[in-house]
């Protein structure tokens, strides 16, 4: 850690193949002394807005156990193993035509990170924008932890009343389509 950031003390309160809870003690610019906080670790993530010939997106309708209902999103997964650019943008490609069935024949553009949720974990997600993206929903690879009950395509006028209305809520679609929307992209 740098800038006055430096991590004191850490226990181990729980650890996952998908997360790790720790009780830290963290000197912070402001608190000299340290502070103590819960940290969740999850590994990095990866969300995708798969971009039709036609201009509309691909999303996925997914069931979220914490949550006790289903999701319309965007694509999006975690990376496994090493982080470098091309690590993310595999997982990214991967995670296209596991979910959604998606090949992306045209680019694949980068379009930044950011926290999910940066009061209790440390988890960033990557953002793509694919293009030129060829779909077939009868080619995905679903894996058992995944409860992906429909996948459909929803023009761009569609998608915006969606995230209006509050169709739309989880984090990651909603961050990728800010995005998507200050760049003029939707």
């Amino acid at each position: 850690m740098s800038d006055g950031w430096e991590l004191l003390h850490e226990d181990v309160l729980l650890e996952t193949p998908h997360l790790r809870v720790t009780q830290e003690t963290v000197r912070t610019p402001s608190r000299p002394g340290g502070r103590e906080w819960t940290k969740v670790t999850r590994k990095v993530g990866v969300t995708v807005a798969p971009r039709l010939p036609d201009g509309s997106f691909v999303l996925i309708r997914e069931e979220r156990v914490p949550a006790r209902r289903d999701f319309w999103q965007f694509p999006a997964g975690q990376v496994d193993g090493e982080t470098t650019t091309s690590a993310i943008e595999q997982a990214a490609r991967r995670e296209l035509s596991e979910e959604a069935g998606c090949e992306v024949t045209g680019k694949m553009e980068y379009l930044g990170k950011f926290f999910t949720s940066p009061g209790f974990t440390d988890e960033t997600t990557h953002q793509f924008l694919a293009t030129e993206v060829r779909w077939d929903p009868r080619a995905t690879g679903h894996d058992a932890e995944e409860q992906i009950l429909e996948i459909k395509a929803f023009p761009a006028d569609e998608l915006r009343e969606m995230v209006a209305r509050g169709v739309i809520e989880d984090a990651n679609t909603l961050g990728l389509y800010a995005r998507l929307a200050a760049g003029r992209r939707v």
